[in-house]
């Protein structure tokens, strides 16, 4: 089976180095030959947006045809990966995940159309911003990081408004069964329930639970139940002198390897190397 490759930018494995990374697709296809293998960004999110030419996206298991005009919404941890016709020209702006999430607010009700995988047209207002994006990130200017911040809040709200006219909201039942099941993660994620003893507790089915949280999320419910115990991982790793097999067992995993190859799987690190990481 091949291994879905965990990378931090858009085909580059370093952590994001600013406030925000643009780079248009051609300058990057050219010395890829027009075809990135599917991977995932374990903290970065992306907007991919088609301004001339054609190619397929594979989001997940579906693949799908883009063309001019087609904006591609990749939030964290989506397996994506692209073909496109060579001489395609578009732009690419990648945003951590950390600072989309400052701004995001429930009431707003932006945060489930964002975290969904999604292609939609792009309008004109949309593409005003990005070339602002791209005016303003290669200067040094004062009041960059703060201007490039502001432009990429207005990008993520554009294209949850351009998600939201396409994608029928999701009902306040729904909204509800999310916010139950997230209070039960937080509650009981060192007893390792799956997604079948979560919706026992919940009482509805584990299809059904799956089916409300990637509506809400993008992702199914048992990635919320690992990414769960991967926080309390990083944080015992970063806040805490406990050794790799102390954390292992106080997270619940009878098998320290096991819950290394965990770990690696959702961040792309050992638990070994994400603590040097921190350290250097």
């Amino acid at each position: 089976m091949a291994v879905i490759e965990n990378f931090n930018l858009f085909g580059e494995r370093q952590d994001l180095p600013d406030v925000v990374h643009c780079e248009t697709i051609e300058a990057r296809s050219l010395v890829h030959d027009w075809e990135f293998s599917p991977h995932r960004h374990n903290h970065l999110h992306q907007f991919v947006l088609l301004d001339a030419g054609a190619g397929e996206v594979l989001i997940e298991e579906n693949r799908h045809q883009i063309t001019s005009g087609d904006l591609v919404n990749i939030p964290m941890g989506t397996v994506h990966g692209f073909t496109f016709e060579p001489g395609t020209q578009g732009w690419v702006v990648t945003v951590a995940s950390e600072l989309l999430e400052e701004n995001l607010h429930d009431p707003e009700g932006l945060r489930p159309f964002l975290k969904t995988p999604e292609i939609v047209q792009f309008p004109i207002e949309i593409k005003r911003i990005v070339n602002s994006i791209f005016a303003e990130y290669p200067g040094r200017g004062f009041a960059r990081a703060h201007v490039l911040r502001a432009l990429s809040s207005v990008l993520a709200g554009l294209v949850a408004r351009a998600i939201a006219a396409k994608d029928p909201v999701v009902s306040q039942s729904d909204h509800r069964l999310q916010k139950r099941f997230e209070a039960l993660v937080e509650e009981h994620h060192l007893n390792h329930l799956g997604v079948a003893g979560y919706a026992d507790l919940l009482a509805v089915t584990p299809t059904h639970l799956s089916r409300v949280m990637r509506q809400s999320t993008g992702q199914p419910a048992s990635a919320a139940i690992e990414a769960r115990l991967i926080r309390e991982a990083r944080r015992n790793l970063a806040f805490s002198n406990l050794g790799i097999s102390e954390i292992a067992y106080q997270l619940g995993f009878g098998d320290p390897a096991y819950f290394s190859r965990v770990f690696k799987r959702a961040t792309g690190l050992s638990p070994r190397a994400f603590r040097q990481n921190l350290e250097g």
